[in-house]
């Protein structure tokens, strides 16, 4: 009788591969932009920083003014009990939340919205940063952790400061079971062995024989016993810049 290979048992969603979302707090995202802070300022206050499950850098809890609550990532030298403002007239401090059009070149912001009102997409992991660039008829440029630059709507809303965190990278796990629960958290397999190291049966890449490698692009309509490596791909790796 054959066993069902990783691909196969993932696509089942068995508790080995689900994570533990029962431990998280909320979702990080910006309250829908209400008419006041088009044009003013909304006060708040940081009611809470705590930790959440499978994620690098801390949650705070802010409260507004209006008595609405939402959950922000932690910018580096924010505390409990200080207080907030969020709209178009806020000061540029570390912490407050302002539409892009509004900060100044230069300045280093997290948590930026891709469309107005969408609670926030880009520059949230522990330690990243992206800098305004400068404003345009076009938008704002903004250039981000992968030192690319893009144009983004004035209206999109942004936090003041850097992710904090930094450096939760370089420490090293020394211990197996410290990864093991780290990746548990993310609901990531730990160990993931690889396919080339199986027997045949095992994965479409395994055998002992080392021959030519079978090629690792498959279909997207490729049966979930084939489906491994990269699935439906353009092109099979980087692109490597041509010398002139």
């Amino acid at each position: 009788m054959g066993k069902r290979i990783r691909v196969q048992r993932r696509g089942r969603g068995s508790s080995t591969f689900r994570s533990s979302t029962h431990k998280r707090i909320a979702p990080v995202q910006y309250p829908s932009m209400s008419q006041e802070e088009r044009d003013g300022v909304v006060h708040g206050q940081i009611m809470n920083i705590v930790h959440e499950s499978g994620r690098g850098s801390p949650l705070a809890s802010v409260k507004l003014e209006t008595g609405e609550t939402y959950h922000a990532v932690v910018p580096e030298g924010v505390y409990e009990g200080q207080p907030t403002q969020m709209g178009s007239k806020a000061s540029v401090d570390i912490g407050n939340v302002l539409p892009l059009g509004s900060i100044p070149e230069g300045t280093m912001i997290c948590n930026i919205e891709l469309s107005p009102g969408d609670g926030g997409k880009m520059v949230r992991s522990s330690g990243s940063y992206a800098t305004v660039v400068g404003h345009t008829p076009e938008g704002t440029m903004v250039k981000l952790p992968s030192k690319k630059t893009r144009y983004i709507h004035d209206l999109c809303r942004a936090t003041v400061g850097i992710i904090s965190g930094a450096g939760r990278v370089d420490k090293p796990f020394l211990k197996a079971g410290a990864k093991f629960h780290l990746m548990k958290a993310k609901g990531h397999m730990y160990p993931r062995t690889r396919g080339i190291a199986m027997v045949a049966a095992a994965h479409p890449y395994g055998s002992s024989k080392r021959g030519a490698r079978k090629v690792t692009t498959v279909s997207r309509h490729a049966p979930p016993g084939r489906k491994v490596g990269l699935i439906a791909a353009r092109s099979a790796g980087r692109k490597r810049k041509r010398r002139k």
